[in-house]
C-alpha cells in the first residue's frame, strides 16, 4: 500500500509529515516549536520547524558520548548486535511511513523512499550476522614458544554527518556498524532533511528502551548548519569522523580531522561514467543509464554524468536513449506515476542552469517545468549533452540530472577519458565481449573504487564496500570489511615459554 495514496497533489505536506511522525510514535507538536524551518521540495512550502543544536547542546552530547562509549566498549558484540537486531525490526514495522517521510522531506519519489529504508534494514541484518564475526588473525611467530595475534577493539565515539540526497540510509550504514564495533555515535544530519533524522533517533531510542542494558547517549542526534558540523569535526573527543558531501566539504573536514590526529571516512563526489560497446545488450544499457542518469533527480553520489558510446552504435543507442528521455514523467514524487522529482531547492537549480549555459555540446531538456503549479518548488527535465570530441571530458560534478555523451573510436580510449577526473566513485561498462569487461576490472581499467559490468553505476548493495578513490574520498562505508574503519587494531604476541627471545635473533646479554 501506498502511504502518500491518500494525499492528493495540494494535500498540506506539513500536516502530512506531522501525521507520518505520529505514526512512528513521535508527537507532531515537535515540528511546531523550532527556530530551523524545514521546507519541502516538493511544492517549496514550509513542513515544520526543528530545534537547532546549540555549542553548549553539542559539546554536552559529546561528553554524554565519550561516557557512553565507555560503558558499550566492554559489552559483548552479540549483545550490541541485538539493539541492531531490534532496531531493524523497527524499520521493518515503519518501513512504508519512514520512506514516505524521506519522500516528502528529500523529494524522492517514493518507490526510492522505500529502497532507502530497505537498505536501512539490510544493513542492520549484515551487522547482526557481523557482531559475531569481528574475526582477528593468528600470525606465525618466528620464535620458538611463541604466537602472535591481530585483534579489533572499538575506537570511540563516532561522529557522522551525512547529505540531504539519502537523508537516513547512510547514517544507518555507519550507525549499525558503528554500533556493534562497540562505539557511540553522534549524527549531524543535513539541515535540509532534519525531520527523517529526528524520526530515525526516535526509533532507535525505542530500541535502546526495549533491550534494556544500553547506555544513555549511545546514539544522538544534534541540528544545525555548518557550525554545528564543524564544533563536531573539530572535538578532539571524536576518534571517528564520517562525513558524506560534496568534495569542498572534504577538504574542509579531512585537514581538520587529521590536524588533531583523529580518523576520518570521507564519502565525497562523483563524476560517474559508463562505456557502452557494440557487443552490448543496447535495451538494458538505455534503462540502465535512464536511471543512473534520472534517478533522485540526478542527486546521487553515484549518478551516472558521463557516458560514452562507441560510434558504430552511438546513433542507435543515442536515439533510443532520447526516446526514453521523451517519456519520463517528471512530477510530484508522491504520485505513484512519477519517475523524476523535484531538484532539493533553488541553489540546486541555479547551479544546474549555469552549467548547462556554459557548456559546449548540444543542449536537449534541462528547462524548468511545473512552475505554475509548484511556484516554489525546482521541476525539470533531465537534459542530454551530446559532447563535441575533445581530449578531456567534464571535470566537475553538477548534482542534477545533466548527462554527457561522448563518442569513442576504441576501448582503451574510452577507459582514458573515463579515469580522466579528479573523482572516483562509480563506473560501468556495457559489453558481451569477455573480453571487454575484463579489461575494464583490470588494473589496466575503471580506477574507481565502484566497477560494474552490465548493470549502471547506482544501486549498490550493501553486502560490498562502499566508496570511491581520489577526490571521492577513499572512504567505505557498509559491507565487505569496511566495519574495520570503526575499530582499531592491536598486535599481540604471547610468549608461553621459559626463555626471552628477541626478534630478528638479537643478542642482548649482560
Amino acid at each position: 500500500m501506498n502511504k502518500l495514496a491518500s494525499f492528493s497533489n495540494d494535500a498540506d505536506r506539513s500536516q502530512l509529515a506531522a501525521d507520518l511522525l505520529k505514526q512512528m510514535g513521535l508527537d507532531g507538536k515537535t515540528l511546531q516549536a523550532g527556530d530551523l524551518t524545514v521546507r519541502s521540495p516538493v511544492d517549496g512550502l514550509p513542513l515544520g520547524k526543528v530545534k537547532t543544536s546549540s555549542a553548549a547542546a553539542v559539546d554536552s552530547a559529546i561528553a554524554q558520548s565519550v561516557q557512553a562509549y565507555e560503558r558499550w566498549k566492554t559489552v559483548p558484540a552479540p549483545r550490541r548486535g541485538e539493539l541492531i537486531r531490534v532496531f531493524g525490526n523497527k524499520l521493518r514495522e515503519h518501513k512504508e511511513t519512514l520512506g514516505a517521510l524521506v519522500t516528502v522531506e528529500c523529494g524522492k519519489i517514493y518507490q526510492e523512499g522505500l529502497g532507502e529504508v530497505q537498505e536501512m534494514i539490510d544493513i542492520c541484518d549484515f551487522a547482526v550476522g557481523l557482531s559475531r564475526q569481528l574475526y582477528g588473525l593468528t600470525i606465525a611467530s618466528e620464535r620458538p614458544g611463541h604466537r602472535m595475534a591481530e585483534t579489533w577493539h572499538p575506537i570511540g565515539p563516532v561522529g557522522v554527518i551525512s547529505a540531504f540526497n539519502f537523508p537516513v540510509a547512510v547514517w544507518c550504514w555507519n550507525t549499525a556498524l558503528a554500533i556493534v564495533c562497540g562505539n557511540s555515535v553522534i549524527w549531524k544530519p543535513s539541515h535540509k532533511t532534519p525531520i527523517t533524522a529526528l524520526a530515525c533517533q526516535h526509533m532507535f531510542a525505542a530500541a535502546m528502551a526495549e533491550l534494556g542494558d544500553a547506555p544513555v547517549g549511545l546514539s544522538q542526534l544534534i541540528i544545525g548548519a555548518v557550525e554545528t558540523g564543524t564544533q563536531l569535526v573539530a572535538d578532539k573527543r571524536m576518534a571517528l569522523i564520517s562525513a558524506t558531501g560534496s568534495t569542498a566539504m572534504g577538504r574542509k573536514v579531512g585537514p581538520v580531522v587529521a590536524a588533531r590526529f583523529g580518523r576520518s571516512l570521507l564519502e565525497l563526489g562523483g563524476n560517474n561514467a559508463i562505456i557502452v560497446c557494440p557487443s552490448a545488450d543496447l535495451d538494458m544499457a538505455v534503462r540502465a543509464i535512464l536511471f543512473g542518469a534520472v534517478g533522485t533527480a540526478g542527486q546521487r553520489c553515484t549518478s551516472t554524468r558521463r557516458l560514452f558510446v562507441h560510434e558504430d552504435i552511438y546513433d542507435a543507442l543515442v536515439g533510443a536513449l532520447k526516446q526514453a528521455y521523451a517519456k519520463i514523467r517528471v512530477g510530484n514524487p508522491m504520485d505513484a506515476q512519477t519517475l523524476v522529482g523535484p531538484l532539493i531547492d533553488a541553489d540546486a537549480y541555479e547551479s544546474m542552469q549555469q552549467t548547462l549555459s556554459a557548456v559546449e555540446g548540444k543542449v536537449i531538456g534541462g528547462e524548468r517545468v511545473l512552475e505554475d503549479v509548484y511556484s516554489q518548488a525546482f521541476y525539470v527535465n533531465p537534459a542530454l549533452v551530446e559532447m563535441p570530441a575533445a581530449d578531456h571530458t567534464v571535470q566537475e560534478e553538477t548534482f542534477a540530472p545533466i548527462l554527457y555523451v561522448y563518442a569513442f573510436k576504441s576501448l582503451e580510449e574510452a577507459i582514458r577519458q573515463h579515469n580522466d577526473v579528479p573523482q572516483g566513485l562509480s563506473s560501468a561498462i556495457f559489453s558481451n565481449d569477455i573480453r571487454e569487461a575484463e579489461l575494464f576490472l583490470s588494473a589496466a581499467g575503471s580506477d574507481c573504487g565502484i566497477a560494474n559490468v552490465n548493470i549502471g553505476t547506482s544501486g549498490a548493495e550493501i553486502g560490498g564496500a562502499f566508496g570511491g578513490e581520489k577526490e571521492t574520498g577513499g572512504g567505505r562505508e557498509s559491507g565487505s570489511d569496511a566495519w574495520k574503519a570503526y575499530m582499531r587494531r592491536a598486535t599481540s604476541t604471547i610468549n608461553y615459554s621459559k626463555e626471552l627471545p628477541l626478534s630478528q635473533g638479537i643478542e642482548f646479554n649482560l
